[in-house]
């Protein structure tokens, strides 16, 4: 599936996703994940690391951008699997516009690959998992 994916994308470790407002919500395998990771209390993960709003868990935001960015991921193996997705989002599915969107902020997304064939691999790589 490696081959299959770089035909659509290569991760150029840019951090433009790692950018903006606001980060990924986490999903309670997330903050699991995390707190194995940074071998802390996951109190202290939450205290140092997140934000809640609204029942909503999300990496809080320093300098406009995810608190675990630093020339690059710092807690890769550890990250949400959002963040693993990004930017393979199926709502590429339902407009090409999207594609293009998402195109635009990512520079690891194939420009060279028709909107079909990009659509006919990413759901090879969606039912592969």
């Amino acid at each position: 599936m490696k081959n299959e994916l770089a035909k659509i994308f290569a991760c150029r470790q840019c951090g433009h996703c790692c950018h903006g407002k606001t980060t990924v919500s986490l999903i309670p395998d997330d903050l699991d994940r995390m707190v194995a990771y940074l071998r802390l209390p996951e109190a202290e993960v939450k205290q140092r690391y997140l934000r809640e709003t609204d029942g909503v868990i999300q990496m809080k935001i320093v300098d406009g951008h995810c608190i675990f960015y630093n020339q690059g991921c710092s807690i890769h193996p550890g990250k949400p699997w959002r963040c693993t997705e990004w930017p393979l989002h199926p709502s590429i599915f339902a407009d090409p516009a999207n594609l293009g969107v998402i195109s635009d902020s990512c520079p690891g997304i194939k420009r060279d690959v028709s909107y079909e064939e990009f659509c006919r691999i990413l759901r090879k790589l969606i039912a592969a998992r």
